[in-house]
């Protein structure tokens, strides 16, 4: 997909933050310390308490992320308050509910709304994952139905040239995953770095609201080691074994996926050797391959698309309405268009609105699996 930009360290010492951390009575003290004080200035809001005492609801997610086991022995006890944990663990701190949404105390945010044609089913599916050194593992049932069957988004041609879009580069920041799963209608497919802490809890969100899931392999780029996919890139000079373990550790990172798609990876897919050991590895659990446009002459005999386009290839507004004026056109000559994009917050918008009329102008919008076929 899209290189996800780098982020820039802190100026501030890491060091010092840890070794503050690493003390269990100052970082619990502290974190019951943040808690009371959050609790005081919401009781002065809320009046006199009542003879049941309130409830104060405080997000603890700020507060928690590195305070030590412990924290909740270390509070005072409060007279008539009561303090309840609401911290929703994906890989950021949570951001507030959306308009049209309520979320409980659950460790995932649930939807109130409906989606269209309703939520995935949960992941794992039983019969489709064993476990692995590091994690489930897709596998082929014993029918012979593959993971791919499984978790794809259900659809049906209307007739209508087919257009999908694929979003990736999410999991790694929490506004704009959130913003991708909430904002974009379940057709849209989205693709999850396999590096992002809590990738679990994001799929699992986006499943809930209807999306298909692709999960990113990174691969060697031409400017290796320059620009570094991260320690598990597939290596183009890798042999075929070291390929098939790298691509294990990628897929026991979470589960619900119905395919993979690449990071990177101009040096390995150009590669005959190196795509065919990936091909088969990926092949041999189901799964499908969708790629940004890189691999579009090669096979392998798994479920196979293109995109015919990046659509923010150039980051501007109007560059991304021409890539999409350009996929519908794509659409009309072949039947079909596959278009893919970073979450960046212009990309974002853009495609929202444009998801919002693209059927109204006499296409229909599909996933990704739609316009996936064995080749």
């Amino acid at each position: 997909m899209i290189a996800i930009p780098r982020l820039q360290a802190p100026a501030f010492s890491l060091a010092k933050l840890r070794g503050l951390a690493a003390s269990p009575y100052a970082g619990a003290g502290a974190a019951g310390a943040m808690l009371l004080v959050a609790a005081a200035a919401l009781l002065s809001m809320m009046g006199p308490a009542e003879t049941s005492g309130p409830v104060v609801r405080v997000p603890l997610a700020g507060v928690l992320r590195h305070a030590p086991d412990g924290w909740r022995q270390a509070l005072p006890k409060a007279r008539g308050m009561t303090v309840t944990e609401d911290v929703m663990r994906l890989s950021e701190r949570p951001l507030a509910p959306m308009a049209g949404q309520t979320w409980n105390s659950d460790s995932a945010a649930r939807p109130a709304t409906t989606y269209a044609n309703g939520p995935l089913p949960a992941a794992p599916i039983a019969g489709f994952y064993a476990p692995g050194p590091g994690g489930p593992l897709p596998i082929i049932a014993q029918d012979g139905r593959t993971p791919f069957e499984a978790y794809r988004r259900p659809f049906k041609s209307n007739g209508r040239p087919k257009i999908a879009v694929v979003i990736g580069g999410l999991g790694l920041n929490a506004r704009a995953t959130q913003q991708a799963i909430e904002t974009l209608p379940g057709p849209v497919t989205l693709s999850f770095v396999p590096y992002a802490e809590g990738l679990q809890g994001w799929i699992d969100l986006a499943r809930q609201h209807g999306h298909e899931v692709l999960l990113e392999t990174p691969m060697e780029p031409l400017d290796y080691p320059d620009n570094d996919p991260g320690p598990y890139t597939l290596m183009a000079k890798g042999s075929a074994p070291e390929t098939a373990k790298r691509l294990e550790w990628i897929l026991s990172r979470a589960t619900g996926y119905f395919g993979l798609t690449n990071y990177l990876g101009s040096r390995f897919l150009a590669d005959p050797a190196a795509y065919e050991a990936f091909a088969t590895a990926a092949r041999g659990r189901g799964l499908g391959f969708i790629d940004d446009g890189s691999a579009s002459r090669q096979g392998g005999g798994l479920p196979r698309a293109s995109a015919d386009r990046v659509i923010d290839d150039q980051l501007t507004a109007k560059g991304i309405d021409q890539q999409l004026l350009a996929l519908e056109a794509g659409a009309l000559q072949r039947g079909q268009a596959l278009g893919a994009g970073f979450a960046y917050p212009v990309t974002l918008e853009k495609v929202a609105r444009w998801t919002a009329s693209v059927e109204e102008r006499g296409y229909q919008l599909a996933p990704a699996s739609a316009l996936a076929a064995k080749r």
